[in-house]
């Protein structure tokens, strides 16, 4: 897979991906235990201008979902308390499983989220991811020097963010211009480490377009979140930075389907993709990190019916 064939909806180049992994991928074990089909080094390319956004038409997406866990990465917070009570499940499987493993309590999902929006001490306790995504993206640990050979951590580490902005707006010709969640340091403190790793970013013709190194893809059913949320956050940074969006490069490194989504997959390659939905961001805040769900609005997305299919944790 190499791009988009001119005149071929935007979607097609995603189904002829999974059908292509489906019949010919390589099969593999994996962490999880549950087996994948697999293929490495993929790169699908979607337009977002005229408020164009890569949204599947083939199945529903939670788009909604999507873009409140994009606030959330932007607030630095690594506790899945804010996303629950805003009735966001998207994180909960893999403290749930920790809880499940140390406390031996077959606890329901519902249950535990309770638990966790109600008591404080076991939010702390249990609803904590470790460094992800945004703790790396605005909070990346800062140590200097405390003498004797000895670091201190900065209370206040690097906002890759900010300085991500204020390069696009003041040296847009820059090649620098990215931002990453890998953190070598800090990996095995994260539930999981970074799927959608590296971010760049590319000023041209009063565009801003950026490439995403996913290094991981579960196709079925991540893929279609990361391509959102990565042309959400071009378009919100265009904005803040007084550019039109361009062009969202998305490079998959190990892109896979698990054996247990065979009904997803059958049922989505067999369906045909159309239509053209547009994002709108209805008001431009301060700064990148004001905005709210609110700002957003999907237009003419009129997708199939969703698909359902199991998370492998």
């Amino acid at each position: 897979m190499d791009g988009l064939i001119p005149g071929q909806h935007y979607e097609q180049q995603y189904l002829d991906l999974m059908r292509q992994i489906w019949a010919q991928g390589d099969e593999r074990v994996d962490r999880t235990g549950i087996g994948t089909r697999a293929t490495f080094g993929v790169t699908m390319r979607f337009d977002l201008a005229d408020d164009a956004i890569p949204l599947l038409t083939t199945k529903r997406v939670f788009w909604k979902t999507a873009a409140r866990e994009m606030l959330w990465f932007l607030t630095g917070n690594t506790n899945i308390r804010e996303l629950v009570k805003q009735k966001v499940h998207i994180w909960t499987d893999w403290p749930l499983d920790k809880y499940r493993k140390e406390s031996g309590e077959q606890i329901d999902r519902d249950a535990f989220e309770q638990r966790i929006i109600e008591d404080d001490m076991f939010a702390a306790k249990w609803g904590d991811l470790g460094p992800v995504y945004g703790k790396q993206w605005v909070d990346w640990p800062r140590y200097t020097p405390a003498g004797e050979g000895l670091f201190r951590r900065e209370e206040k580490g690097i906002n890759q963010i900010e300085l991500l902005i204020d390069g696009i707006k003041n040296n847009p010709g820059s090649r620098r211009h990215i931002f990453t969640g890998w953190n070598v340091a800090e990996l095995d403190q994260m539930a999981l480490p970074p799927c959608h790793k590296t971010y760049q970013f590319y000023v041209a013709g009063g565009k801003l377009s950026a490439i995403l190194y996913q290094r991981s893809c579960d196709l079925g059913l991540g893929f279609a979140f990361n391509v959102f949320s990565a042309a959400l956050l071009i378009r919100m940074i265009a904005q803040q930075c007084d550019l039109e969006p361009g062009e969202l490069v998305w490079n998959g490194g190990d892109v896979h389907l698990y054996l247990n989504h065979a009904d997803l997959v059958e049922e989505q390659i067999a369906r045909e993709p159309s239509g053209a939905p547009k994002l709108k961001i209805l008001r431009k805040p301060d700064s990148i990190f004001d905005y709210e769900i609110g700002d957003f609005e999907v237009q003419d997305y009129a997708p199939q019916s969703h698909i359902s299919a199991p998370v492998a944790v």
